[in-house]
């Protein structure tokens, strides 16, 4: 087991492109760390650099304190699994497993306990003797996740693993992954673009966007606390709704005048270098409630039932918010075209217009500043610079 080291971690592709910069990350031992950004951040781009599949254009990493930045892949006692199983097809699911472990030539009955432990830890016994193409892609996965278990690696690199899965199957996945990882107790990189993924699996999140850290966190943090408007809109199901707002206070009290409406504040807000400017303000959809006759006015664009809750596309003020209800709330509201709702004001968000900074309320600490990329900066998640027999990193 060990912890892993990333500083001032950058990676240029063709001397222009910046796929990752300045990423600077620690991860303990035993740590479940989840990279999770939308397609292009640099996210896949980062773990590939811990495998050793991508050369550092500059910064260190060190896995445990051994330096990695020349050490080969199949030196660092990494296994990684891959989105699209990397299985040989001509073999067996035992002989997939026990691949790597032969190629180190260990003893066969070392080796045989070794497959069968991981396929009993996987549920996979039974399939031992089928080929990956008479598997399911749940059954291929795990066969995947097996051939690095049997490793023992001081590191697991996991890149995307459920994204080829259907969404009933990624499910039951992420709660066996978060079994294995309770049972395996090693440290864990996780990528995904997946925040469901992210928030379930993670002890910490490390949000990405265009090769910068936006925020790192543990799920609560990311989710409660967002430190600038592209975690707060990217981390929630659905987003964030955003308001433009004019800040004013009267009286020591502070509102908001947001779409034609005046929204209190908590009392956390009212401080004077605040009155009279301009905000963002931030509301989640689950935090908007149905009001009774002294609510905020709006009209009902769509109702999409949801089983449990509705969500509700509503326009106030000629903006439009999204709202998650109850739906006996909604039923009881019936089929109205407009309704009244309140904001839970101690749900609500502020950001700076200019920087996208999260604004602290006094009892918060002021949020660390986010890197922000670089104004025309090229961008795009690049053709992986190299490919590499799966044996290399993960048998």
């Amino acid at each position: 087991m060990a912890s892993v080291s990333m500083k001032g971690l950058r990676k240029v592709y063709d001397k222009t492109v910046v796929a990752v910069d300045n990423f600077d990350l620690e991860i303990a031992d035993k740590e479940f760390v989840v990279l999770v950004g939308p397609s292009g951040c640099g996210k896949s781009t980062a773990l590939r650099m811990i495998a050793g599949l991508e050369e550092i254009t500059a910064g260190e990493l060190f896995i445990g304190e051994r330096k990695m930045n020349q050490i080969e892949p199949k030196n660092r006692n990494i296994a990684m699994v891959f989105q699209n199983y990397a299985l040989y097809p001509h073999m067996t699911v035992y002989e997939n497993i026990a691949f790597g472990l032969r190629m180190r030539k260990l003893p066969r009955r070392e080796i045989d306990a070794k497959v069968r432990e991981a396929a009993e830890i996987l549920e996979i016994s039974d399939l031992l003797k089928r080929k990956p193409k008479a598997l399911s892609g749940g059954q291929r996965q795990r066969v995947a996740i097996g051939r690095a278990i049997v490793r023992s690696p001081d590191v697991f690199l996991m890149d995307e693993p459920l994204s080829n899965l259907d969404a009933k199957l990624r499910g039951q996945m992420r709660t066996e992954l978060i079994q294995l990882r309770r049972r395996l107790n090693t440290t864990f990189v996780y990528v995904t673009h997946d925040q469901t993924e992210a928030m379930t699996l993670g002890d910490r999140i490390v949000v990405m966007n265009q090769g910068h850290i936006m925020q790192i966190g543990t799920p609560s943090e990311v989710f409660n606390r967002p430190e600038n408007l592209f975690v707060a809109g990217f981390i929630g199901t659905p987003q964030m709704n955003f308001l433009n707002a004019a800040l004013e206070i009267r009286d020591g009290r502070i509102t908001a005048l947001a779409a034609g409406e005046r929204i209190p504040l908590p009392d956390g807000y009212a401080r004077p270098e605040l009155d009279g400017k301009p905000a963002i303000l931030g509301i989640r959809p689950e935090h908007i409630l149905l009001s009774g006759g002294n609510g905020i006015p709006a009209a009902v664009e769509v109702r999409e039932l949801l089983g449990s809750t509705v969500d509700l596309h509503l326009r106030v003020g000629g903006e439009m918010l999204e709202a998650i209800v109850p739906s006996g709330a909604a039923g009881r509201a019936g089929d109205a075209s407009l309704l009244r709702i309140e904001f839970d004001t101690s749900q609500l968000h502020l950001f700076d217009p200019e920087s996208g900074r999260r604004i602290p309320a006094a009892a918060e600490p002021a949020p660390r500043a986010a890197e922000t990329p670089p104004a025309g900066t090229p961008r795009r998640e690049p053709e992986h610079s190299r490919m590499i027999d799966p044996a290399e990193i993960i048998d």
